[in-house]
C-alpha cells in the first residue's frame, strides 16, 4: 500500500523519539557501571595502585632472582680456606701412606695406608675443582704452602708433620715403622677434624661442609683403629 511522506513523518518521530530514550538508558547503565568499578578497592587509582595484586605478583616475580640467587657457587672465606689447607693436609697423608709400601710389617697398617690413599685422593681432586670453580688459588703440593711441613711448632695446620718427622718415617722398617705410622697419623687425622669442624661451624658451602663430614667420620674411625694397632705392637 502506497503511503505518503506526510502520513509517515509522524512514525519517524516517534521512532527517533524512541532510539533517543534508549541511547538515554544505555549512556546512564554504563554510568552506573563505571561508579561501580571506582568504588572497588585497588580499582581507577593511577599507575601507583592500579596494578592491585596482579602488579605486586609481577614485581616479585621480577625481583626473585636477584633477591634469591642460585645456591650454586655459594661459599665464603672459610670454605676457600678449608679447601685450601686441606689439599696439602691430604697430600701429607696420602705420601705418609705410600710409604707403607715396602716398609710396613703389620697387615692392618698396610690395609689403612692404603684405605687412606684410596680415599684422600679423589678429595683432593674434588677440592681442586671448587677452588677452580670459585676463582681461588689452590697449592698442588704440600711444601708450595707457607709456613708447612713445620709440626706443631709453626704449622699454621693442625697435624702436619715436620721434615724431621716424614724423614723418620722413611727411614723406618717393619715394627718400628708400623708404630711410627701409626703415631704420626693419629696426630694427622686429629688436626684435619679440627679443620673440618671448623668449617662444618664456619662454612657456607654445602658441598665443602659435606666433604668435611665425611671426613670427621671417616677419620675418627681410623684413629679408633689405629689406637687399636697401637695397644697390640
Amino acid at each position: 500500500m502506497f503511503t505518503s511522506p506526510r502520513s509517515s513523518a509522524p512514525r519517524r518521530a516517534l521512532a527517533a523519539a524512541g532510539t533517543a530514550a534508549v541511547l538515554a538508558l544505555t549512556l546512564a547503565a554504563c554510568g552506573s557501571g563505571d561508579s561501580k568499578d571506582s568504588s572497588m578497592p585497588g580499582m581507577h587509582h593511577g599507575s601507583g595502585s592500579t596494578a592491585g595484586p596482579s602488579s605486586s605478583a609481577s614485581s616479585s616475580a621480577s625481583s626473585s632472582p636477584s633477591s634469591t640467587p642460585s645456591s650454586t657457587g655459594r661459599f665464603n672465606n672459610a670454605d676457600v680456606t678449608f679447601a685450601q689447607q686441606m689439599i696439602p693436609h691430604h697430600q701429607q697423608a696420602v705420601e705418609m701412606a705410600q710409604l707403607a709400601d715396602g716398609r710396613a710389617s703389620d697387615q692392618d697398617v698396610k690395609d689403612l695406608a692404603a684405605a687412606i690413599e684410596k680415599a684422600q685422593d679423589p678429595e683432593i681432586s674434588t677440592m681442586r675443582g671448587w677452588l677452580k670453580s670459585w676463582g681461588k688459588p689452590g697449592s698442588s703440593t704440600a711444601s708450595g704452602m707457607p709456613g708447612m711441613h713445620h709440626g706443631a711448632g709453626g704449622t699454621d695446620m693442625a697435624g702436619m708433620m715436620s721434615d724431621e718427622h716424614m724423614t723418620a718415617l722413611k727411614a723406618a722398617q717393619g715394627a718400628a715403622f708400623d708404630k711410627m705410622f701409626a703415631q704420626m697419623m693419629i696426630d694427622h687425622h686429629e688436626g684435619a677434624i679440627t679443620m673440618a669442624e671448623d668449617e662444618r661451624k664456619s662454612g657456607r658451602s654445602a658441598d665443602a661442609k659435606r666433604l668435611a663430614g665425611t671426613v670427621i667420620t671417616n677419620q675418627t674411625a681410623e684413629i679408633a683403629k689405629m689406637n687399636r694397632i697401637l695397644d697390640r705392637l
